[in-house]
């Protein structure tokens, strides 16, 4: 029997109701049900796959359509190299960091909904607060890619003001939208740019270019564990202000 009354069911009641109001439904649910996976198949993706996601993708706006992004699609040997290169970098210490992604005091709400969603993925891994091995494992998974055949990594000229960071994130955005209706499920990682010095030397990218984001694609394994993680979202009534 459902739990009418569990969070899940909330949320999925608040869903079908937002879908009514569109049209293209298919269209609502591929967006509204992504989510950042961290288990996949060994199963390749075709190059002509992902080709088809880029270039539909590339239909992002763009500032005077300069479409500042630049990707590295990576499988293989490399992908097995840039795994090996960065996990050996945590294991040793080091971080590179490309720019910094958080500010140097998170205040609320965002505070607590980092820390909720640390402690929830923590637990589906069955791994303690002060549990060091257990959470430095954890994050070495981000550098296998957790599992998928294929890395994209986005790279920007350093150059670019920040335009060009809000491009690039439409653009990713459209590959995590149109992966999952190739079927598909992504996850991007800017865990990546805490050893960006590695990534550069390994991908060959020049130190004109700054790492964005990397991002694994692939298909989900739904018998890993850690793909139960539902996140949720604020209600629209919290950050959304209406003026009439």
């Amino acid at each position: 029997m459902t739990d009418t009354h569990s969070p899940e069911s909330a949320v999925q009641t608040n869903r079908e109701a937002a879908a009514s109001h569109f049209c293209d439904r298919a269209t609502f649910t591929i967006v509204a049900e992504r989510r950042s996976v961290r288990g996949f198949k060994a199963d390749p993706v075709d190059d002509s796959t992902i080709d088809a996601i880029l270039a539909g993708a590339s239909r992002a706006p763009s500032a005077q359509n300069m479409q500042p992004w630049r990707v590295h699609v990576v499988t293989g040997k490399t992908k097995d190299l840039l795994t090996e290169e960065v996990s050996s970098a945590v294991l040793r210490g080091e971080r590179s960091d490309e720019y910094n992604y958080l500010p140097e005091k998170i205040v609320e709400p965002y505070l607590a909904r980092r820390r909720k969603v640390g402690l929830d993925l923590f637990a589906i891994y069955g791994i303690d607060r002060d549990d060091i091995d257990g959470r430095t494992r954890a994050y070495l998974r981000n550098f296998a890619f957790f599992g998928a055949p294929l890395g994209l990594f986005f790279v920007i000229e350093r150059t670019m003001s920040q335009g060009a960071w809000l491009d690039c994130g439409a653009f990713m955005q459209n590959v995590m939208i149109l992966a999952r209706a190739a079927g598909l499920e992504t996850c991007p990682q800017q865990s990546w740019c805490d050893h960006g010095a590695v990534v550069h030397r390994v991908l060959g990218i020049p130190e004109d270019q700054i790492l964005v984001s990397g991002m694994a694609v692939g298909f989900m394994d739904a018998e890993v564990a850690a793909n139960r993680l539902r996140t949720e979202r604020a209600p629209v009534e919290e950050f959304t202000i209406r003026h009439r």
